[in-house]
């Protein structure tokens, strides 16, 4: 099986040069009707190619991306942050920042890299990733594929050149952070701060994520009595935002307890919700990796009514970000409705193609 793309194959995506935005004109073009997008060519390969191959096929469509002005609704603005529009990319889309014009000049509204670890390490050994077309579902096992601190570094350099620092872009990066699988979860707080101090002039913000259900043992760090020290040196490494990502499969105590923990240590906000090890009927994956895509929307939605209930006052100035079986324009509205500030997808743009933010924008964007 090919798990990643020939070089010859990844240089054709790098000389199309960076994306341009307005190629397309108007938001009155839909480049996802036409026929070579609207048949979706990507699901015809295995989705190990697809994942593989997808980095390089993003110029071809940033090529098709609409004005940047014509992408911008519900503008926000949060910790000297400027926020274009409310919906983003989800951490393991783009891994090592590779694809930031491409993802911003389809009209991200901010951008998640990662997870970085400090190290370099490969995909979990076997099968990593499939999907189930008719369910709207992705599986993967991947277990924090990186290709460490020292290439998310140089790429957010060069990004950043172009773009602006933090504070400064026009579509803000946060940065997932993680630890490498060879590290004891009792030396995890050391791999996330060293990922945190090495890019704090680069970030805008900070994703902890300790809830993947790919690295052996991770969520035992949200445990009431690991949690709070885990956090805390990672609160002293940074004056960045820092937001914590929950998985959906906590218990209501596991949850409390997090938010507890996350108040007393002065972390930023939540990102709500990393993949699901649970299996609704309807899906036929193995019982170890993550869900994610349209099956997780359900425990997602709760996990945002609970964590919104749980921050109670706590919640004033913190970011609410809620991420899980967003598929389409219907399901961001509804996130937001539900008082999230801002909203996250992948399953959908990996299944659908990456037209949601141009959709979204056509549908809510403020009459002239």
């Amino acid at each position: 099986m090919m798990d990643r793309p020939s070089d010859s194959v990844r240089d054709f995506g790098r000389d199309l040069g960076p994306a341009t935005s307005g190629s397309a004109g108007a938001l009155g073009v839909a480049p996802e009707s036409s026929m070579l997008w609207s048949c979706r060519p990507w699901l015809w390969l295995p989705p190990a190619w697809a994942h593989a191959l997808a980095p390089s096929l993003l110029p071809l469509a940033a090529l098709l991306a609409p004005d940047a002005d014509d992408l911008r609704w519900r503008e926000f603005s949060w910790r000297g942050m400027k926020f274009r529009n409310p919906l983003g990319t989800a951490g393991g889309l783009d891994k090592d920042a590779e694809s930031l014009d491409e993802w911003a000049a389809l009209g991200a509204g901010f951008l998640e890299i990662g997870t970085i670890t400090p190290k370099a390490q490969g995909p979990n050994p076997g099968r990593i990733v499939d999907r189930d077309v008719r369910a709207g579902a992705l599986w993967n096992r991947m277990g924090f594929p990186s290709q460490g601190l020292r290439v998310a570094r140089a790429n957010l350099q060069d990004w950043s050149a172009a773009a602006g620092g933090p504070g400064e872009r026009l579509t803000p990066v946060f940065v997932n952070a993680g630890k490498n699988r060879d590290t004891s979860l009792d030396q995890a707080a050391a791999d996330y701060a060293l990922v945190i101090r090495e890019l704090d002039d680069l970030a805008d913000a900070f994703t902890i994520n300790i809830s993947s259900p790919n690295t052996q043992g991770l969520r035992d760090l949200f445990q009431p009595e690991r949690l709070r020290d885990f956090l805390s040196p990672l609160r002293e490494a940074t004056r960045r935002p820092l937001l914590l990502k929950l998985s959906p499969d906590l218990d209501a105590e596991s949850l409390a307890s997090a938010i507890d923990s996350l108040l007393s240590v002065g972390l930023d906000g939540v990102v709500a919700t990393n993949t699901t090890l649970a299996r609704p009927p309807q899906v036929n994956f193995p019982p170890e990796g993550g869900l994610s895509g349209a099956p997780l929307a359900t425990l997602s939605l709760h996990m945002l009514d609970e964590v919104l209930r749980l921050l109670g006052r706590g919640r004033e100035g913190r970011l609410v970000v809620s991420a899980g079986g967003v598929m389409n324009t219907d399901d961001v509205l509804q996130r937001l409705d539900r008082g999230a500030d801002l909203v996250q997808v992948y399953s959908t743009l990996v299944l659908n193609g990456p037209w949601l933010f141009s959709q979204a924008a056509r549908r809510l964007r403020p009459l002239p």
